[in-house]
């Protein structure tokens, strides 16, 4: 007998361990110029961006004048 996640031997005894989850394997190649290597190189220039524009506004000077008096 087979109940919703749950199944239960000859003996009448509850096993809720005995249905796997379905394995997926994601096959999307994660090098070179994809989709992914794109958005994730557009998403941290922005962050990037945004730090250098903080900074700016943080010390009052841009990033090579506040590098250059360190």
């Amino acid at each position: 007998m087979t109940a919703k996640g749950f199944t239960t031997n000859e003996l009448g005894q509850l096993n809720s361990f005995a249905i796997e989850p379905k394995v997926y394997v994601d096959e999307t190649p994660r090098v070179g110029f994809t989709e992914y290597a794109e958005k994730l190189n557009g998403r941290l220039a922005m962050i990037g961006f945004v730090s250098l524009i903080a900074v700016e506004a943080i010390t009052g000077n841009g990033l090579i004048a506040w590098l250059t008096n360190l």
